[in-house]
């Protein structure tokens, strides 16, 4: 493009090359994200003015008041026959610049975005929290886009979204789904959430968790019944409880992570990761799922034992790591070892994992390299020490589960106590409100009787008063008998 193209234009371009956003920025060509990469358009750098006509036009009069007032503002523009796009319009440097990304009508679903398996069964959950977390680009409105649809394919239920902006046009089929935009459909995400609980809804999709307020509304929804359903900028599972409940006063926090250990059904944490043929992007993704073990994690703050959790309950829960899924996309030989090791947060666990589980992934990696000699006894040393290194871990972890197993006993021991003694006490408090019960009616007849009582005398002065007032004395009766009948 050699010359400054309209939005529309500039956005058909941007779907036609496959990029993911647009940014707009005055003295700048229009530039172009692929495949992670802000790749410049062959065009002349635009001008303040262009961009102001370009996009401040989007804005309808609210978005227009709050853009005037926080020098940005969040909205959703669609291109008809091309694609929905979520826009923000920001100030810098006091000139008005903006970003575009795409949004497909068409939703994919679990098998078109290489989603595990185990995911699948979140749109099933009867109630509940499931967040989809991870950095901005990593595919969570995607994500969160598949388990709505598919919750409208298959289940018999109101869903409400509320989004800043609405991003993907979700259809009926057995579900309804009611979307409600903020700024457009309702002022903010609490006022939407409160207004939500009176709109007899089964599934709720809350855009993104940003404040204290929303976070605690939408722990209330899913204490209530509700399937619930949000997103946060976190990395991880357990970055992702410790967000929660760091957002919350000191004094809140030991409530808010006995309601987390109840309510959080699930975390999804994403990362897309260039693959390995260059064609495109795969999600590496990190899952937990609510276990007996993560909730009581949870509920006494043992953030960094939950990572440990996910990593051993990959074969019955189906949960896993960042790096676990870092392997078994290296494995399937979808990405490569230099991309798992950038994008890992841990790369020394996941080296040594490799070597533990797939030595030849490593070796492989120093093919094309001098091979050690022969001679050379370090390199015995080096993986002597490995495999000492590897076998200090399972003891140390041999020695954990014991300890934990011996805990959970003595535990369920002290449970088993507290039954009993529960079981004696409502015993006591049964046999108590019965007799408060028997003591009750007898006060009741007690009153009755009194009351009779207290009837008959007033009954009595009244005769006593009328006989008084008429001038008549009180008749004594004669005796009929005895010695006084004379």
């Amino acid at each position: 493009m050699d010359a400054p193209a309209s939005l529309d234009d500039l956005l058909k371009f941007m779907a036609k090359k496959g990029a993911s956003d647009l940014h707009l920025k005055p003295m700048r060509p229009p530039l172009l994200r692929i495949q992670g990469k802000l790749i410049p358009i062959k065009s002349v750098p635009l001008k303040p003015r262009e961009v102001e006509d370009m996009v401040l036009p989007l804005l309808n009069p609210v978005q227009r008041r709050k853009f005037d007032d926080t020098q940005s503002a969040d909205l959703g523009y669609g291109v008809t026959g091309v694609a929905r796009f979520r826009c923000n319009i920001y100030q810098q440097r006091g000139s008005v610049a903006a970003v575009f990304r795409r949004i497909p009508f068409d939703i994919k679903n679990y098998e078109e975005l290489n989603l595990p398996d185990v995911v699948a069964t979140f749109a099933q959950f009867p109630a509940g929290l499931v967040l989809i977390t991870g950095p901005t680009g990593s595919g969570k409105s995607t994500t969160l886009a598949a388990i709505i649809q598919d919750i409208s394919r298959t289940r018999q239920a109101h869903v409400v979204t509320i989004e800043d902006p609405i991003e993907f046009l979700f259809t009926d089929h057995m579900a309804t789904i009611s979307q409600r935009e903020v700024g457009t459909d309702t002022p903010t995400f609490k006022e939407a959430l409160r207004n939500a609980f009176r709109q007899d809804p089964d599934v709720i999709m809350v855009g993104e968790m940003r404040d204290i307020d929303t976070i605690a509304t939408v722990i209330t929804a899913a204490e209530t019944g509700h399937l619930v359903f949000s997103t946060l900028h976190t990395n991880s599972a357990s970055q992702t409880v410790d967000r929660i409940i760091d957002s919350f006063p000191t004094d809140q926090q030991e409530q808010v992570r006995s309601q987390l250990a109840q309510v959080l059904r699930a975390v999804v944490s994403m990362q897309l990761v260039p693959r390995a043929d260059g064609q495109g992007l795969v999600p590496a993704v990190e899952i937990l799922v609510q276990s007996p073990k993560i909730s009581r994690h949870i509920e006494r703050g043992e953030i960094k034992e939950i990572h440990q959790e996910i990593e051993n309950s990959v074969s019955y829960f189906r949960m896993q790591t960042m790096n676990q899924s870092l392997i078994a996309l290296l494995v399937n030989g979808v990405i490569t070892y230099q991309t798992a090791m950038e994008i890992s947060s841990d790369p020394d666990d996941l080296s040594l994992k490799l070597r533990k589980l797939f030595p030849q992934i490593e070796q492989a990696q120093r093919e094309g390299k001098m091979a050690p000699s022969p001679a050379d006894f370090a390199h015995i040393v080096e993986l002597t020490e490995i495999k000492r290194l590897y076998d200090e871990q399972e003891e140390l972890w041999r020695q954990r589960m014991h300890e934990k197993d011996e805990l959970l006993a003595q535990l369920e021991g002290d449970l088993a106590t507290l039954r009993q003694e529960s079981s004696a006490f409502t015993t006591t408090i049964a046999e108590l409100r019965n007799q408060l019960e028997s003591m009750r009616a007898e006060r009741e007849r007690l009153i009755q009787e009194h009351n009779a009582r207290v009837e008959k005398l007033n009954e009595r002065i009244r005769d006593l008063n009328q006989q008084l007032a008429g001038g008549a004395k009180p008749q004594v009766d004669k005796p009929t008998t005895g010695f006084f009948k004379r």
